[in-house]
């Protein structure tokens, strides 16, 4: 969920932190005037709004401030960088995720991070730092658009997440009077991204199941799969959702899921061999605890 902030809400956040940093100066006397040091770079715009409303001074360098201020904290990495190394100064920010249940989990836009027209460009942003991080120069001509693409595109490879399996299954009782032998739908073409490295995972999954007296519509075992594989994803967990979905939802005899894949993060870097498939699965029911059921769903996968 993204929460969009106004200068207003920003504004009611300065004041409440420029209090908080008012204690904190109040309980030593050395401090007349407090030295901040913004987080780059979103800590920057916190400290010239703080500047108008308590007694500080804005430097350059964090070894001359007496605390450190920013816009957010969020896993709290860049916090614990800056406490472990500067132990006696105290982290303020305008919002801690980790504290606050409002913002916790959500996708914070800040006035400085959008448009004129409103437009959000926090996660633009976040493009343009990964390619100066590389080294390339953001203003090239044929980069010029491609933060605006990376968001698009991952927007559309995350997209499952707005999905739950509830919306998809719509099951039918018509059509599955008497009929209680294996369904299979094979080599469903799945694209996902692993979770470790956000590098591509491909393949196909062939999902199988028994009826007890509901089916549901073929299209919906790809559309189950593909929920699932657009979500940062490990193979393991992939293959076990579309099962235990397809297991609840529809309330089958048996469940059977086989997932053969490949992992752009092992073929593109590491150890940089290609070709290799992984092949995962998950069988529920009587596939599980049943031999001959078992074998004839593994039989199908081949």
């Amino acid at each position: 969920m993204k929460i969009t902030l106004t200068n207003k809400a920003v504004l009611n956040l300065v004041k409440k932190l420029a209090h908080e940093i008012n204690r904190y100066q109040y309980t030593d006397p050395n401090y007349s005037t407090i030295r901040i040091y913004p987080i780059p770079r979103g800590g920057i715009a916190v400290a010239y709004a703080l500047h108008g409303l308590i007694c500080c001074e804005i430097v350059d360098k964090p070894e001359n401030a007496d605390c450190f201020v920013d816009d957010l904290i969020d896993s709290g990495a860049t916090c614990e960088r800056y406490c472990d190394q500067y132990p006696e100064k105290p982290f303020f920010a305008l919002i801690d995720k980790r504290e606050d249940e409002q913002f916790n989990n959500k996708w914070i836009v800040f006035p400085w991070e959008q448009t004129e027209k409103k437009q959000d460009e926090s996660g633009t942003d976040i493009v343009v730092r990964l390619l100066q991080l590389v080294g390339e120069d953001p203003q090239r001509g044929g980069l010029l658009e491609t933060p605006h693409r990376v968001i698009k595109a991952w927007h559309h490879w995350c997209s499952g997440y707005n999905k739950e399996p509830a919306q998809i299954l719509k099951v039918f009782e018509d059509g599955a009077e008497k009929y209680d032998e294996m369904v299979t739908v094979k080599n469903i073409p799945i694209y996902s991204h692993c979770e470790h490295h956000l590098a591509p995972i491909f393949g196909t999954v062939t999902i199988s199941y028994i009826p007890d007296g509901k089916i549901v519509g073929l299209s919906k075992l790809s559309r189950l799969a593909d929920m699932f594989a657009r979500r940062l994803q490990v193979q393991e967990r992939l293959t076990s959702q579309i099962a235990d979905a397809l297991f609840e939802h529809l309330q089958p005899k048996g469940v059977g899921v086989l997932i053969k894949a490949r992992h752009l993060c092992m073929e593109s870097r590491g150890i940089c061999q290609q070709g290799h498939e992984t092949i995962t699965t998950a069988l529920r029911g009587v596939m599980l605890i049943n031999p001959e059921a078992r074998a004839e769903f593994l039989d199908s996968t081949k």
